[in-house]
């Protein structure tokens, strides 16, 4: 399927843990299998010639969630840096990790440099993994190096100071689960995109709801204010 007037599209990973309890599994289970999806999911935007795609992994909020939780993710990106972004990387996957990084634990902070420097010359798709990510704090932060640069205030010099200053503003944002909400996600870059909020949980969501979705996103006029 080739989808060219999409350049990129945003993901926000919801439902990982209802999945999980209405299964009557541990919801630790349900961010393991959610990890499992995005790799799938990663493959089949590859296979539809879209170059970008962002997944919203982990939000500066989450980190006030159970220190369990907290830890165990922290230990699942660790192995998703270790194998899977590593294996997605031998398939020409780039990735790419925005946000505050360094609140991140020292030797996951040198995982997620690593596997950006071994995948930085991959072309066939980006990743852009937001991690401890929050849309706010991204562009308090962009208005804090502006300053610093002296720069000019405009809506380019801003966009350029972003956390995903290189990742095209997103097309479309899918949010699974049946929230709808963008709870932080790319706030500034998501100003002209299509949302769809899918009531399928994040482990559930498939390609027949991709293509689905691309099909809709193909029939809606884009006007962008005009």
């Amino acid at each position: 399927m080739n989808t060219p007037n999409v350049q990129c599209i945003g993901f926000i990973l919801d439902g990982n843990r209802r999945w999980a309890k209405e299964r009557g599994l541990p919801k630790l289970e349900g961010h393991r299998r959610g990890f499992e999806k995005l790799k799938d999911v990663v493959r089949a935007v590859r296979e539809r010639n879209i170059p970008h795609v962002a997944a919203f992994m982990f939000s500066t909020e989450n980190w006030g969630r159970e220190k369990e939780e907290v830890s165990y993710l922290m230990d699942l990106f660790r192995e998703m840096a270790k194998n899977d972004l590593r294996e997605l990387g031998k398939e020409g996957v780039r990735i790419r990790f925005v946000g505050q990084l360094a609140r991140l634990d020292a030797d996951l902070q040198q995982l997620v440099s690593e596997v950006e420097e071994e995948t930085k010359n991959n072309t066939r798709i980006t990743l852009w993994a937001c991690i401890s990510y929050g849309g706010r704090a991204e562009i308090v932060e962009a208005v804090r190096k502006l300053a610093d640069d002296g720069a000019e205030a405009s809506e380019e010099n801003l966009r350029a100071r972003m956390w995903a200053a290189e990742m095209p503003d997103p097309d479309i944002i899918i949010r699974t689960g049946g929230e709808q909400r963008l709870s932080g996600f790319l706030l500034w870059e998501s100003a002209y995109s299509e949302l769809f909020f899918v009531d399928p949980y994040w482990p559930d969501f498939s390609e027949e709801m991709l293509d689905s979705i691309l099909s809709e996103y193909a029939s809606r006029e884009r006007r962008m204010g005009k």
